[in-house]
């Protein structure tokens, strides 16, 4: 058994150490694990054959194991690993422990390796499997009924190639020219396996614990999950026994206990592509999910919406307008921005059931008068985005096109929803929100009428009143979200239209136009990019605006794989020759346009760009080679692309810009750094152990960066290195969540952290951020010099503004107090702290002062809370709240909660 243990522990470690690897090769941990994969089996089966229980126990745990980190690693093993699991199920002495651990390792093995794999051995398999399912102990019970839900997919391996045909000859006669290949993939998944003679025997031993009311709710659960597996796959084959299966599922929808699960069911049921009949239940099975729309639990009602849409898609035709009414009225009162996923899955359903149901007229109109009141309201949220907006842009393109509610009618109700109330403006995420939807509505409408929109939106920026800045404002932003959809060159002179907006006396409206601008651009690159390009080079004072319309169009292209394309066949090298040109501009916010836009076409063609920004980074101008280090900065994104094999080698090339002898410089290559660290850090945690030094170097209060201005009556301190200091530390409080094996705290800790610990207040909050980090990843370092960083923290909690400080400044030092106070909670976390003379004495002053005791309980409290489990907080929790620190608190002894908290 130690050996069984040590084996697991080292499996364990190489799925840590090889997560998320893709191929493996030679030198993977997993390529020689696989090597020896012959081996294990040969001594697993060995040991199987022993009569200890215990040893079997300690076989299957490897096994386990050993497919959680290798999948489909026992391919060629199953055939020999067989009869231990038939005899491991199968012999009255075997434990439950045994049963269990040989039904998980099943289960496991199934789920992971190719289904065709087991056929040879379903006869062997599915006896033990289905009698261990009326063993006498639960968990036995559960775990054989999640397995025999694997059999079932096993059975049938290509009923998911089934389930896209069959909804595909269902749908429409469009798909009449594939017909014939699905009907063959159909046909060819049958005969794979001869499953039918297994329904019988599964569906009896489920329905004998799906009817059993007296189990344990694991069971219950298990068996309600399975029951909806073996209707959904093999319906088809069972005609008769539905009628006495469906209402037992729908009777577990009205206790409480299996509500949720029975909920999940009828969703599994609903999506088959056999189009179970539900005739005999489906309206009580309406009528039930209609009303835990009501219900105070949220995951059953997000359960239930998920369940009443595939109703909707699979049974629309046999639900009656009635209920549909009634669901709609359910609908309208989960609409709102308290709860945005509840709401995309709300407006979801509305779709679907206005998809299905155009001819009803009643359906329409209560789609009208229920939810698009709601909506209205929903949509000048700041809070609306994602899944939650895109759902909202579908509800209207759904309702303009049930023929219930009139396009006019409800562009005057999005447009009327962006006019400033009385309290105010609207944000400005409310104002894009308005735009996506008025244009989804357009396109939605049909040509015809998204034209007549269009003329009138450009009649509005025709008019120069100036009262009508809200309305041209919002003009501009729904002809940009129409461009981006949609050609817009049959609407002449629209683009010097927009332009004129440049002139406009309010800013929100000129970058407005600008955003149009870019967006009208995508939507027909010929045509509108060279108007772009010429209008950079000859409009000198609109070139901040149009550059930011060049930014629009290639951060458009750049995440959509057709725009790559388009903007390829463009004229590229005449926009990085523009975009170049003004890398050396004076005017900060033209560089950074001009960087964003440089790491954008990056993206897009990283073989032309990377070396064209790296032989820029030994340009004599520093505002060149600080634009070259943020486009950098921009071409690092998440998601995984072609520039990451062209970047890796060259990367270090710009991060070593952290030496330069502009402070901008260094800053931009410092920013770079973070981000990479953040998004990508394997591309940097070779370069490291050189960059480090050099990054805590940017920490460090430099003399030389700080200035006097004289303003007269008094001299203002000016210190130019403070951007690049916060940066800095931003940057290593990255690195701790991202390449914390390659920092070493200890040279760190003294004397950077120490240094910021005690500099200006936005040092300060990083730094306090990084402390807390560090006190809980790496404690050691932290104890080691816990004295030497008491002296700046009691600085920063016992500070207080000058008498005649303005609000701003009071708020900004309570703020400062109580990131100190954060800071100190996790030093005393740390085992051995209250060893610690200083901080001991800190504590008790910080006790001894009711401000500052009061904001360390708070914030100590909330810590507790969020750490502890069930409700043991309520007892430990508050009496570190009363009584300060684990050292100050009276050793009582304190009750442990049922998991040792």
């Amino acid at each position: 058994m130690d050996i069984f243990n040590t084996f697991i522990e080292l499996l364990r470690q190489t799925g840590n150490m090889t997560k998320g690897q893709g191929d493996i090769d030679e030198s993977s941990p997993r390529w020689l694990l696989k090597q020896e994969v012959p081996k294990v089996v040969k001594s697993i089966n060995r040991q199987l054959r022993e009569k200890s229980i215990k040893t079997k126990v300690g076989s299957f745990s490897v096994l386990k194991e050993l497919v959680v980190v290798l999948p489909d690693c026992l391919s060629d093993h199953i055939g020999s690993l067989v009869p231990g699991i038939e005899k491991s199920l199968n012999d009255k002495s075997s434990t439950s422990n045994l049963k269990i651990e040989a039904l998980v390792f099943t289960r496991l093995v199934m789920a992971s390796h190719s289904p065709s794999v087991f056929h040879p051995y379903i006869q062997a398999l599915s006896g033990p499997i289905l009698s261990t399912i009326g063993d006498r102990y639960y968990k036995v019970t559960a775990e054989a009924l999640r397995v025999c839900g694997e059999l079932v997919r096993v059975l049938r391996p290509n009923f998911q190639v089934s389930l896209v045909s069959h909804m595909l000859l269902t749908k429409h006669q469009l798909f009449s020219f594939f017909k014939p290949l699905f009907v063959y993939l159909f046909v060819l998944q049958t005969r794979s396996l001869d499953y039918r003679p297994y329904i019988g025997p599964i569906y009896n031993a489920i329905l004998a614990r799906l009817a059993n009311q007296d189990q344990d709710q694991e069971v219950k659960e298990c068996a309600i999950s399975c029951m909806s597996l073996v209707v959904s796959t093999f319906g088809d084959g069972l005609q008769r026994e539905l009628p006495a299966c469906l209402p037992i599922l729908v009777d577990r929808m009205g206790n409480e206990i299996t509500r949720l699960t029975a909920v999940k069911a009828f969703a599994v049921i609903a999506k088959s592509p056999l189009r179970i009949d539900l005739s005999c239940v489906l309206d009580h099975v309406i009528s039930e999910l209609t009303a835990f729309l009501r219900k105070a639990n949220r995951a059953l009602r997000q359960a239930t919406l998920g369940t009443l849409n595939s109703l909707v898609v699979a049974y629309g035709g046999q639900i009656g307008s009635s209920s549909y009414e009634t669901i709609i009225a359910e609908l309208s009162t989960l609409i709102s921005d308290m709860d945005l996923h509840m709401t995309a899955l709300a407006l979801e359903l509305c779709c679907t059931i206005m998809a299905d149901r155009k001819s009803v007229q009643n359906v329409g109109l209560a789609v009208r008068y229920k939810v698009l009141p709601q909506a209205l309201i929903l949509i000048r949220s700041a809070l609306l985005q994602g899944q939650a907006l895109q759902a909202l842009q579908r509800f209207f393109a759904s309702l303009v096109q049930s023929a219930n509610t009139s396009f006019d009618t409800l562009l005057d109700s999005l447009i009327s929803t962006a006019k400033p109330s009385q309290s105010g403006g609207l944000a400005k995420q409310a104002l894009s929100s308005i735009a996506q939807c008025v244009a989804v509505l357009c396109l939605a409408a049909g040509d015809q009428k998204c034209a007549s929109t269009i003329e009138m939106l450009k009649g509005i920026l025709k008019d120069d009143s100036a009262t009508n800045s809200a309305k041209q404002h919002m003009a501009l932003l729904c002809l940009g979200e129409i461009g981006r959809r949609k050609d817009l060159s049959n609407h002449a002179q629209i683009e010097n239209i927009v332009i004129e907006s440049f002139q406009s006396p309010f800013e929100e409206i000129k970058s407005a136009a600008s955003y149009a601008l870019g967006n009208i651009a995508v939507g027909n690159l010929s045509k509108y990019l060279p108007f772009i390009l010429n209008q950079i080079d000859n409009q000198q004072r609109r070139q901040y605006l149009l550059l930011h319309s060049l930014k629009e169009v290639i951060a458009r292209q750049s995440v959509d794989h057709t725009g790559q394309s388009e903007l390829q066949d463009s004229n590229i090298e005449k926009i990085l020759a523009l975009l170049f040109n003004h890398c050396e501009s004076e005017e900060e916010g033209v560089r950074n346009v001009v960087a964003e836009c440089l790491g954008k076409i990056a993206l897009i063609e990283p073989r032309k760009l990377i070396p064209a920004l790296k032989e820029r980074t030994s340009s004599p101008a520093a505002n060149t080679r600080a634009t070259v280090a943020i486009a950098i900065k921009y071409s690092i994104v998440e998601r995984p692309g072609k520039i990451d094999e062209i970047m890796y080698p060259e990367i270090s090339t710009f991060l070593m810009l952290i030496k330069d002898s502009d402070r901008h410089v260094r800053r931009a290559a410092v920013l770079a750094l973070s981000t990479a660290a953040h998004n990508k850090p394997n591309l940097i945690k070779g370069l490291l152990p050189e960059l480090l030094p050099l990054l805590y170097d940017q920490t460090v209060v430099k003399q030389e960066l700080i200035r006097t201005v004289d303003l007269g009556p008094f001299k203002h301190v000016v210190d130019d290195g403070l951007e690049l200091r916060k940066a800095a530390f931003e940057c290593v409080d990255t690195l701790l969540d991202s390449c914390l094996d390659q920092v070493n705290p200890s040279s760190f800790i003294v004397p950077f952290l120490l240094s910021g610990l005690g500099d200006h207040y936005d040092v300060k909050m990083p730094c306090h951020l990084i402390l807390s980090k560090l006190a809980d990843k790496c404690p050691s370092a932290v104890l080691a010099v816990l004295d030497s960083l008491v002296e700046p923290i009691e600085k920063t909690i016992n500070h207080r503004p000058k008498g005649d400080a303005v609000k701003q400044e009071v708020d900004r030092n309570e703020d400062m107090i109580r990131s100190a106070l954060r800071a100190i909670a996790a030093l005393s976390r740390i085992s051995g702290s209250d060893y610690s003379m200083r901080f001991k004495n800190l504590m008790n002053k910080i006790m001894a002062s009711p401000p500052l005791a009061d904001k360390y309980n708070s914030i100590d409290l909330n810590l507790v809370k969020t750490t502890c489990f069930w409700g043991s907080y309520l007892e430990t929790g508050f009496a570190i709240s009363r009584a300060g620190p684990p050292w100050l608190v009276p050793a009582t002894p304190r009750r442990a909660d049922s998991r040792g908290h």
